[in-house]
């Protein structure tokens, strides 16, 4: 039987495009990757099918496309502190997108032996 963690916490979200980049890698993988270091309970990208920006230059999906300008969000739900923690890496990563951050009710169920200690 899984355990329940419940409390209150930050909803991060992430606006880039696809081919963002950041020390030669993807902009998104690199956020992961600093989520993962960094100890968050975990990270999810999402590829758009349309959209658009600041610039107001429209990206969108087309089958026949294989051009790599989607939009992109990248979306991390952990405890404040964490958030906290990782926020001011983030905004030095990305030089054109939108960091936007809203609280959360957490109620998340986890394996009681692969639990992350949450200070929810």
């Amino acid at each position: 039987m899984g355990a329940k963690i419940s409390g209150e916490g930050k909803l991060l979200r992430i606006f880039i495009e696809e081919n963002d980049q950041w020390c030669g890698k993807a902009l998104y993988q690199a956020i992961v990757e600093l989520a993962k270091e960094q100890g968050l309970a975990g990270a999810t990208v999402l590829k758009g099918v349309d959209g658009f920006g600041a610039n107001s230059r429209q990206h969108y999906a087309n089958l026949m496309s294989t051009t790599n300008d989607h939009p992109i969000i990248v979306e991390i739900v952990d405890s404040i502190e964490y958030i906290d923690k990782i926020l001011p890496k983030l905004e030095s990563m990305v030089k054109n997108g939108l960091i936007s951050i809203q609280p959360v009710q957490v109620i998340k169920y986890s394996h009681e032996n692969k639990q992350k200690k949450l200070s929810f």
